[in-house]
């Protein structure tokens, strides 16, 4: 039986061929392979890696309606039946994970071997950029909010000098108009008021980089429980989460600030909720084989949110099943040639090897330190998108603080000269 800690189960029964009849038991999904174990017996009736599925489909039988069959190598048939909550959720789980090839032929093979140095070297590199724009960033959000505080500022003082254009209006009034203002200052500061409205609706509907995709993947997607899940993927924005089906329409959006918490039950699947007061929670469900992938991103946009179960942690501490301690119906030729595809190169001397069987016997970057190298840069994409969307509303932030303090000073101006007619 696989090492490996189920990514999923269902209760369900598997037909025995052999004996003609039908075993009630679990159907679970690991890393690598599917598997069906008896309720009653606790034996493995069934267990094939992924690779070896050809097709998935949903049928019937003449025995049991609504079944669930899977198409091995070797024209060898599964026949599952009676799923729960439903087969067509099994079947979108399992077509989905096959489909993405949870994981490729050659990352199922991690052999013993030493990190090249020129993996370690790359990921030195990307990881001292990463530290360098992390500071950055930090740097961007203390200048952001010195600039807010300055807005805040220039606000208040936007308000008393409203007040004092009231007052100075007041007192310019004769004495016979009852209503404090001359009616064509009403309608000058009317039509005042309009144009800044207008200006800030039109700055307000300008598209910023906020809506910024940081990264896409397919995924298995259900509101609420599992008892629904459909095909659909997730999009991670600079500042939201969208849930999308498969023909990109939109199903929910949530915002970065409107997110409560992010459970990760394992790699491979994570909960979105939402909460409110007086109504129900929003909340997702998301399965995916290219989750790692998001999870990098996600880690680090929501810090403070991400929460991991225990499950999680019982599927990282289970090691991962050897290249040699593969599952399923393979003959020990294909185990050993496979074995052996991992071994070293025999000795050659130096002066019979050509530029090319140099080259070629140099250290390569392995599949592990290909994805971690994947996930760093995706966290550099996101730091780099962010500061982006920093430096776009700061420079927004300018455009208003140079309007704003030219609009003051004339304003002063304006005052001084009315104060002193009146004086």
């Amino acid at each position: 039986m696989s090492r490996d800690v189920p990514i999923h189960s269902w209760p369900g029964s598997y037909y025995i061929n052999s004996d003609k009849r039908w075993e009630n038991g679990t159907l679970s999904l690991t890393r690598t392979t599917v598997n069906f174990v008896s309720s009653q017996s606790k034996a493995s009736l069934a267990s094939f890696r992924l690779s070896r599925i050809m097709e998935i489909k949903m049928e019937s039988s003449s025995f049991i309606f609504s079944t669930l069959t899977v198409l091995e190598e070797g024209n060898v048939k599964h026949w599952f039946g009676s799923l729960k909550p439903n087969r067509v959720v099994v079947y979108n789980v399992l077509e989905h994970f096959w489909r993405e090839r949870l994981l490729s032929p050659s990352s199922e093979s991690r052999g013993a071997v030493c990190q090249p140095s020129k993996g370690k070297e790359l990921i030195n590199l990307v990881a001292g950029a990463q530290r360098r724009l992390e500071d950055t960033g930090r740097v961007l959000s203390h200048q952001g909010e010195q600039f807010d505080n300055m807005m805040q500022g220039l606000e208040k003082i936007d308000s008393d000098l409203g007040v004092a254009d009231k007052l100075l209006s007041e007192l310019e009034s004769p004495s016979w108009w009852p209503f404090g203002k001359l009616p064509w200052k009403a309608q000058q500061e009317a039509k005042a008021e309009d144009a800044a409205r207008a200006a800030a609706v039109a700055a307000a509907s300008k598209v910023s980089g906020r809506n910024k995709v940081i990264t896409s993947i397919p995924a298995v997607v259900s509101k609420g429980g599992d008892s629904d899940l459909k095909p659909g993927c997730l999009l991670v924005l600079v500042s939201s989460l969208e849930v999308r089906d498969t023909s990109c329409q939109l199903l929910h959006r949530f915002e970065r600030n409107e997110i409560d918490e992010i459970r990760v039950h394992n790699p491979y699947e994570i909960t979105v909720r939402q909460r409110f007061i007086g109504k129900p929670d929003v909340c997702y469900r998301f399965l995916s084989a290219k989750m790692p992938e998001a999870m990098s991103v996600l880690e680090m946009q929501y810090k403070k949110k991400v929460e991991f179960t225990s499950e999680y942690t019982a599927f990282k501490t289970t090691p991962v099943s050897s290249p040699c301690d593969i599952e399923g119906p393979i003959g020990n030729e294909g185990l050993l040639q496979k074995c052996q595809d991992t071994e070293v190169p025999l000795e050659v001397p130096a002066g019979d090897l050509s530029q090319l069987q140099v080259h070629v016997l140099q250290p390569s970057v392995s599949q592990a330190e290909a994805q971690e190298l994947k996930q760093m840069l995706m966290q550099l994409k996101n730091l780099a998108l962010e500061a982006e969307t920093e430096l776009e509303r700061q420079d927004e932030v300018l455009d208003v603080l140079t309007s704003s303090t030219d609009r003051a000073t004339m304003h002063i101006e304006k005052h001084t000269c009315r104060m002193k007619r009146l004086l």
